[in-house]
């Protein structure tokens, strides 16, 4: 059942919640933006320290940067033509939020899985002679 806010919304507007979440999976689908994220988890870097270890120019790596600045994943302090970059880590905790509704939905599956696996690993049956 929808809200009423959900009702009054028009069918091509995206909600801004929904429309944030979209840019942060765009932002987590590139491995190399993957990679920066992990690069800058407790490090506060700059842009040529994020680019170093990619076989990539220093404009790629900038542009993977702004993708994930445009998600709220990454936030950039400018001095100069120096640029200190830090992870946002809010956006991914949206994410994983999102995803959870659907642990439900993985957990029967394992469950099921693990029914199986038990049933499998018993010792077959012996028929009885008549």
């Amino acid at each position: 059942m929808k809200t009423a806010a959900a009702r009054a919304t028009p069918p091509n507007v995206i909600p801004l919640a929904e429309a944030r979440l979209d840019l942060v999976f765009a932002a987590l689908a590139d491995p190399v933006r993957r990679a920066i994220l992990e690069r800058l988890d407790g490090e506060e870097l700059l842009v040529s320290e994020l680019a170093a270890p990619f076989d990539i120019s220093l404009q790629a790596v900038s542009k993977h940067i702004q993708v994930m600045v445009r998600a709220g994943l990454v936030t950039q302090e400018r001095s100069g033509r120096i640029s200190r970059c830090r992870l946002d880590a809010g956006p991914i905790y949206a994410a994983a939020v999102w995803l959870n509704r659907y642990s439900k939905y993985w957990q029967t599956q394992f469950d099921t899985l693990a029914g199986w696996l038990i049933e499998a690993d018993k010792p077959p049956r012996r028929r009885k002679r008549r």
